[in-house]
């Protein structure tokens, strides 16, 4: 067994990888770069080491330094946890030239998976069903419209390389054809310095379903219970599940015998990922193997009890797997969701900044698990992928792992970056997901206009008028017993409130009850009995209403109050039933008429201007293209308008709020 490993990533990926090493004994060295100086993942290993400037491609992708790091610290093996360079076939023979183990698969495995074309034939050899399509790379735009009409559209646009949905674009005309092609091509050479991209049909309303391997090099072989990975968004897993709702027994088995055949077809070791899209009929294709440790391969972990990176060390030393097929066991249910900075608000804009607090739900063994990879304090960088966390959850069926989710998810503070735990959230309590009717269009289809607050159904509408009450009834008693009131003005609270909310006035009666410290509440003609230990500087208001526990975000915003609660956020405030009176006359404040300016919505470089100066441009055309954490975003015009000072060029690094251009 090794004595030291390098872990040649960062980030949570990294600090998991960390947790089993010590487990196992073994000393871990860290890598970091400038942006990462004070990252959650140095201070977790036994040592650390800079390998350069912020900017992936400048410290991450540096092979020659990564390599200098083993050599200095004596490492002798190296996990290169997923992206970066997992799935470089350079990187492994680097490696091999230092006589240093690379955990992960052989060179000739990587670099036959790591091409689709490649990959595509090869599945194929080994019978492996795979998806028609063009069997070669695209020159241009124009071939790409001439092969996507003799394949028919709609068809899918891909990088050669690479992963994560980046390099990608789903094409329904020649128009979305031509664009995706540009898009797909710029996007893939940024992300994996390879510009190469095929074309092959798109498989309506299809699942993504993926079945993990693990291979020794003794020619042992085995699969895992299947992922479920369909909700997505711009080809990126927000929610996976382990098992999928939708197999039946004799499609996963067939699904785990190809990957089998397909990871012995390539002399394949280590942990890998054989990923399919499943149709309707559950007819099922080959879309790609990933050579690599995947991030949703938690719930792999909750379900068998298995724990994959200690596999892949064990393997890479030479150790045989002690596995067999009929050995493993599927047990329960497991969700994971990705905790992502961005702004599910404004289209899922990344959001970057110092995490002024951060408070994830207590991990509980087999039941609640939090990878994460930062701490509170630290801050988002704009140079890398915008997660923040995985959180992970467990239950005996389905419906209590995602019942477990939510309370995980309620109980998950963070302040001073936007993030989607109110979406997620949002989509843990909606019908069709809680029914298991998934593809990976459902977020296109369920929320084709982004996402908004008011597109959630509540639970228990009362509930955060409620809390607010309570809270405010809280907030007046201790001003009631603040010392050096003048006898005879004491101050005397009322049981009697308005909570206001979305320009509504809800009367509610708060009356405290002294024996069991708990609260009577009256609202529209209902009882509620409510208990709660909630103190002033606590972020998550706990507790019990008729006999069912809840727990809720809440924040006092000036007069107001916020609470979050299944995806929800309410901004209510609660005001005596004589100022409620006087708060119905105030006019309401208009808003600002649109800007003449079209603003950075975020920090990064801009790649692109797509028009010039005096060109009349119409509501929607392309503006300007943005890349931030490795994603390009492209801006639109919002109205019709002529273009007029364009006040930034292509190569400039741009922060929020910033001019890029101005109309007439």
């Amino acid at each position: 067994m090794f004595n030291k490993i390098l872990i040649a990533n960062r980030g949570e990926i990294a600090c998991r990888i960390i947790r089993t090493a010590r487990r196992m004994g073994i000393a871990t060295v860290a890598v970091y770069s400038d942006a990462d100086r004070h990252a959650l993942h140095v201070r977790m290993a036994d040592e650390a080491v800079h390998i350069g400037p912020a900017p992936a491609t400048e410290s991450y992708l540096r092979m020659d330094r990564i390599v200098d790091a083993c050599r200095r610290t004596g490492a002798e093996a190296v996990h290169p946890g997923y992206g970066f360079l997992s799935e470089n076939p350079r990187f492994r023979e680097a490696l091999q030239a230092e006589e240093i183990v690379f955990i992960g698969p052989p060179a000739a495995a990587i670099r036959a998976m790591g091409d689709k074309i490649t990959s595509k034939r090869l599945a194929a050899e080994a019978g492996v069903n795979v998806i028609p399509g063009f069997d070669g790379i695209l020159e241009d735009g124009e071939q790409a419209v001439r092969e996507a009409a003799r394949i028919g559209y709609p068809v899918m646009l891909k990088a050669t390389a690479g992963g994560g949905g980046k390099g990608m674009r789903i094409a329904r005309n020649e128009e979305e054809c031509r664009q995706g092609f540009e898009r797909a091509r710029s996007e893939a050479g940024s992300s994996f310095g390879d510009e190469r991209i095929l074309i092959e049909k798109f498989i309506e309303q299809p699942r993504h379903i993926e079945i993990q391997v693990m291979a020794d090099s003794h020619g042992n072989i085995v699969f895992l219970p299947e992922r479920e990975c369909s909700l997505q968004r711009r080809h990126q897993k927000i929610i996976e599940e382990a098992p999928s709702p939708f197999l039946d027994q004799a499609t996963r088995e067939e699904m785990g015998e190809q990957a089998v055949r397909l990871a012995r077809a390539v002399d394949y070791t280590s942990a890998g990922t054989v990923e399919f899209i499943v149709d309707r009929e559950r007819n099922f294709y080959f879309l790609e193997m990933n050579t690599r440790l995947q991030v949703e391969h938690p719930v792999t972990e909750m379900v068998t009890g298995l724990d994959l990176v200690e596999l892949m060390i064990r393997v890479a030393a030479g150790e045989a797997l002690g596995l067999r097929q009929e050995e493993i066991r599927s047990n329960g249910w497991a969700m994971e969701c990705r905790v992502y900075a961005e702004d599910p608000a404004t289209d899922f804009l990344p959001s970057t900044g110092r995490l002024v607090r951060y408070q994830p739900p207590e991990a509980e063994h087999g039941r609640i698990r939090v990878d994460t990879g930062v701490f509170e304090g630290g801050a988002i960088s704009m140079y890398y992928d915008p997660m923040i966390a995985k959180l992970v959850t467990w239950g005996p069926d389905r419906d209590q792992a995602i019942f477990t989710m939510q309370e995980a998810l309620d109980e998950y503070v963070i302040r001073g970056v936007r993030h989607n735990i109110n979406f997620l959230a949002a989509l843990m309590a909606h019908p069709r997901f809680r029914q298991g009717e998934l593809s990976t269009s459902f977020i296109d289809e369920e929320f084709p206009h982004g996402f908004r607050d008011c597109d959630v159904v509540q639970e228990s509408p009362a509930l955060p008028l409620i809390v607010a009450a309570i809270m405010h009834r809280l907030y007046m008693d201790r001003a009631a017993r603040i010392s050096g009131q003048l006898p005879g003005h004491e101050r005397r609270v009322l049981d009697n409130w308005v909570v206001v909310t979305g320009g509504r006035y809800h009367e509610i009666t708060v009356r405290p009850f002294q024996a069991d410290q708990g609260y009577r509440v009256d609202f529209e003609g209902q009882h509620f009995g409510i208990k709660t230990d909630w103190s002033f500087c606590q972020h998550i208001l706990r507790g019990v209403i008729n006999n069912q526990r809840f727990a809720m975000q809440v924040e006092r915003t000036g007069l107001g109050y916020r609470l979050q609660h299944r995806g929800v956020t309410t901004e209510a405030l609660v005001l005596t039933p004589r100022a409620a009176e006087l708060h119905r006359l105030m006019p309401c404040r208009q808003e600002a008429g649109c800007s003449r300016s079209l603003l950075s919505p975020m920090p990064g470089l801009l790649v692109k201007i797509s028009v010039k100066e005096g060109e009349l441009v119409r509501c929607g055309q392309e503006l300007a293209v943005i890349e931030a954490m490795k994603m390009e975003n492209v801006l639109r015009a919002p109205v019709s308008a002529t273009v007029g000072t364009i006040v930034c060029r292509p190569g400039d690094c741009l922060s929020v709020g910033q001019v890029i251009l101005e109309f007439e």
